[in-house]
């Protein structure tokens, strides 16, 4: 009786003990059966259920402490022994009570097994003691098998499944070995069997007591990771609001609950947009897009004729396709006359001429001289004469006689008489024809020095302007040069040929 009283005590302070881990924790009793099994110097009879039962009963005391640990205590009492059919000094038959602190460390705490699971694998590790008393068999008692006196230190150590029916109430199956410190419960100390015992147990568990829910989301606050979380918010198993699309933003803030994974958000849960076009930064292609510019599904402007040039910018937006256009967006216009490459059949134009539908200079008299070539742009003319018609064969007429007819006094730049007529018909061809300007060239023999000649030239030259001139003949259409003995047409060794090189040519030019 003494012993029973002294581990009643121990119990007793063990459980002060566990209760003493924390003060905000679900506490739950446990009524327990089942079956001692021994294993020592007799034989061993663990988990070998075609013998003997040895029952028992027990009582449990447990305390959640984290996620993965609950500290309890344990007690029980029942029958124990061995028995062997064929071996009657092998049999006992007596009582065990015993007393354990443990631990359990639990698979369903968030990390291997999800903590909500109704299903708890654990693994026991405890220690205790347990205390014998004489029974007997077939009526007579077995004081001679059993060594009850004094009391063993053990050690249990086990694995058990707990299924959770409801919030209060759950079924326990459990396995125990208990190492002990004796080798003498079967009165044989051999030294190589040190007794053991092991224990099969079948439990109800009843949960009582509840933790604080400060927002009363179902999770207590020891295990509520956001112990703030608005009324209604449906939670996870650590109490936090959920996050179906894991960007950050639970679902009662998310205005974008299904952001693909890894995208990242704003505080609303919705992707980035920098440029706010409405396309998110991971889709969006040209992320930098001015405010108020229309984009596509790629997040780019749009660019109606795709010409390469954003219809915001662009200043020609109906361009066609194809089509080489400028930084504005217009098509290219290389000579900058307004016709666009494209259609422009005169590329080439030279800036600030007038060109026509087509790109090409205007050409008023169709001569194929364009006008700002054209000395005479309303009269057809030729290339070589740049524009203008082809000297009248009566002008050549006229002009070859006055190479012959235009003399000078000897020495002087004055004009002979004889020399009037001719030049008078060249002043009447000159105010017939608008178009003609006309060179007066000078030319002397070498008779005489080289610079009084070519002064002597320039000054006939200029005295035939100057009657040109005197006849009504514009002086901006004159152009007087004299050249000297530099360019002959005869030999100057004869007389008929220094006459020859002494002349006046006249030229008509446009």
């Amino acid at each position: 009786m003494k012993k029973k009283n002294l581990l009643l005590m121990g119990l007793m302070s063990m459980a002060l003990i566990v209760s003493a881990q924390t003060s905000d924790s679900k506490v739950a009793i446990g009524l327990y059966g089942g079956k001692n099994e021994y294993k020592g110097d007799l034989g061993n009879g663990i988990f070998n259920f075609s013998k003997a039962f040895y029952g028992f009963g027990g009582l449990s005391l447990a305390t959640y402490a984290s996620p993965s640990f609950d500290f309890g205590i344990f007690g029980n009492y029942g029958d124990y022994g061995y028995y062997v059919s064929n071996g009657p000094l092998h049999n006992f038959w007596g009582h065990k009570y015993e007393g354990t602190i443990n631990a359990h460390y639990k698979f369903n705490n968030g990390y291997l097994i999800n903590e909500g699971s109704k299903f708890s694998p654990f693994i026991e590790l405890g220690v205790g003691l347990a205390g014998y008393s004489v029974g007997k068999l077939n009526g007579v008692t077995q004081t001679g098998r059993i060594n009850t006196s004094g009391i063993d230190a053990i050690v249990p150590v086990g694995v058990g499944l707990k299924y959770q029916i409801t919030k209060a109430l759950a079924v326990q199956y459990k396995f125990l070995y208990n190492f002990t410190n004796q080798d003498k419960r079967d009165y044989i100390a051999s030294g190589l069997h040190t007794d053991a015992f092991a224990e099969h147990s079948l439990g109800i568990i009843f949960s009582f007591g509840s933790s604080k829910d400060s927002d009363g989301d179902g999770v207590p606050d020891s295990r509520d990771k956001c112990p703030g979380t608005p009324k209604g918010v449906k939670v996870d198993s650590h109490g936090c609001p959920i996050d179906s699309d894991n960007d950050g933003v639970p679902d009662y803030l998310d205005k974008c609950p299904n952001t693909p994974s890894g995208v990242k958000v704003d505080a609303t849960g919705c992707p980035f947009d920098s440029d706010g076009d409405g396309v998110p930064d991971s889709m969006d292609k040209c992320p930098d897009t001015p405010t108020g510019v229309s984009v596509d599904e790629h997040g780019c402007p749009i660019d109606s004729d795709n010409d390469g040039v954003p219809d915001y910018l662009d200043k020609c937006p109906n361009t066609p396709s194809g089509i080489k256009v400028d930084a504005s967006g217009c098509p290219l216009d290389t000579d900058g006359d307004g016709v666009p490459d494209y259609m422009d059949k005169c590329p080439d134009t030279p800036k600030g001429v007038k060109v026509d539908m087509n790109g090409c200079p205007f050409d008023r008299d169709g001569d194929g001289v364009p006008d700002y070539l054209d000395k005479c742009p309303d009269e057809p003319g030729t290339i070589a004469n740049k524009g203008c018609p082809e000297v009248k064969q009566e002008t050549k007429k006229i002009l070859a006689q006055a190479l012959h007819g235009v003399q000078f006094e000897s020495g002087k730049d004055v004009l002979t008489p004889n020399s009037l007529p001719i030049l008078n018909k060249v002043a009447a061809v000159m105010k017939e024809n608008k178009s003609y300007n006309l060179e007066i060239n000078g030319h002397t023999d070498n008779t005489g020095g080289k610079a009084k000649n070519m002064e002597l030239s320039q000054r006939r030259a200029d005295s035939v302007k100057k009657y040109l001139e005197s006849k009504g003949i514009d002086p901006q259409r004159l152009f007087a040069h004299g050249y000297g003995e530099t360019m002959p047409v005869a030999d100057n060794s004869t007389a008929s040929g220094r006459a020859k090189n002494r002349r006046v040519e006249f030229k008509v030019v446009f």
